[in-house]
């Protein structure tokens, strides 16, 4: 006889999934989300790709467009995605540089989660002809762990 699988439970109730929200007005007003990791004692890779990030630069107000990637180990915790979505879209009218919108959302995501380990890649599209990649994470990624190549390839413009 098989063991029926428990629900799983939140920490609190999901304000965001399953209803229809308004796009955050910015990054600090995005409220992120997490779930309760169904597979803790397993080791796994999870990654979130955002082809389309937009943000604003801090100093023409023109926008920048970036392709970011986001692989976490988790611990207790998983990202919930639609959090997520939303809070990436917060961005659209957010003034900051590339290296600021990277890392302040490697950050924010490792203070959510606590995962085992967490990184950001940044592919910035050229702006003023010079593409930026940024990358961030939070330690050494553990040895035991199958971690694939983000798998943006670096910007070759008209080549």
């Amino acid at each position: 006889m098989s063991k029926a699988k428990k629900p799983v439970t939140h920490h609190k109730p999901l304000s965001q999934l399953g209803r229809s929200v308004a796009n955050p007005e910015s990054p600090e007003k995005a409220m992120l989300e997490r779930v309760p990791n169904p597979h803790i004692t397993q080791r796994y890779l999870a990654r979130f790709t955002a082809p389309e990030f937009t943000s604003l630069c801090p100093v023409t107000g023109q926008p920048d467009f970036a392709h970011l990637v986001i692989d976490y180990i988790p611990n207790r915790w998983l990202i919930e995605s639609k959090s997520l979505k939303l809070y990436l879209t917060s961005f659209r009218n957010h003034g900051a540089f590339h290296e600021d919108c990277t890392v302040a959302i490697g950050l924010r995501l490792a203070a959510l989660i606590n995962p085992h380990w967490l990184r950001i890649g940044g592919y910035w599209y050229p702006r003023g002809g010079i593409p930026i990649d940024v990358f961030w994470q939070t330690g050494k990624p553990p040895t035991s762990m199958w971690i694939p190549e983000q798998g943006v390839a670096p910007y070759r413009g008209r080549g």
